[in-house]
């Protein structure tokens, strides 16, 4: 992990980008399930930080960068920069995807667009499991990895401070969807905590979105932040 102390910031005012009065911190993200997890993880660390406090770049009109980096970081990087430049709040930003070890770490970056179109869940998880037919089940280790990034704006002309951390959920691929909760290629991954003797072997895509958050690479990324987070905004 990555940081320098970044000096507190007083509350926002409305701007160009529409932020609300009274805003905080911006997640760079139109995932309102994001946001609630967000919400749910800092707002009790953090004394004097309502949930309400804590906004996404939905319906800000903030721009959204081309995601042209070369690792989950930098793509993270990428989309909280920018939207701290938009608003003048600190920004959360995070990029994640599956790293088969198989596949040296693919599908990766690329883990949304996997079959050619940018967000189809059920073509890139397919894909996936034809590229892994004959594959046998001990081989098939794999991990989720979410890098989640904080910009805080400088001041007076200061460069924005950057907080990197990554964090990883490491478990198995199945040979066939299992579950119908989550999304992308939770119905087929196992998570090590439910493969080791005595777990149930569900898949992501069977738990919880409690269970889910207490495990899972991005839940992992957002705690790892939260002690930045509670210096900056306490």
């Amino acid at each position: 992990m990555s940081a320098s102390a970044p000096e507190p910031q007083d509350a926002a005012t409305p701007s160009s980008a529409g932020v609300p009065a009274g805003a905080r911190l911006v997640l760079a993200s139109h995932n309102p399930g994001k946001l609630a997890e967000l919400r749910a993880i800092l707002a009790p660390l953090v004394d004097g930080l309502e949930a309400e406090q804590i906004i996404s770049s939905a319906g800000l009109g903030a721009p959204e960068p081309v995601e042209d980096g070369l690792s989950f970081a930098a793509n993270a990087e990428l989309k909280a920069r920018a939207l701290a430049e938009a608003t003048g709040l600190p920004a959360v930003a995070d990029d994640s995807g599956l790293c088969v070890d198989v596949l040296g770490g693919a599908p990766g970056i690329f883990s949304a667009r996997w079959s050619g179109r940018h967000g189809d869940d059920l073509a890139n998880l397919h894909l996936l499991l034809d590229q892994l037919a004959d594959v046998a089940d001990p081989h098939r280790t794999a991990r989720f990895t979410c890098a989640a990034v904080l910009v805080v704006p400088g001041r007076d002309g200061e460069p924005a401070t950057v907080t990197t951390v990554e964090r990883s959920m490491v478990g198995r691929l199945l040979r066939e969807p299992v579950g119908a909760g989550g999304f992308g290629y939770d119905p087929i991954f196992v998570p090590a905590q439910e493969d080791a003797p005595g777990g149930s072997g569900r898949t992501t895509a069977q738990l919880s979105a409690a269970e889910k958050n207490a495990i899972s690479h991005r839940g992992q990324a957002m705690r790892a932040l939260a002690p930045t987070l509670r210096d900056l905004l306490s």
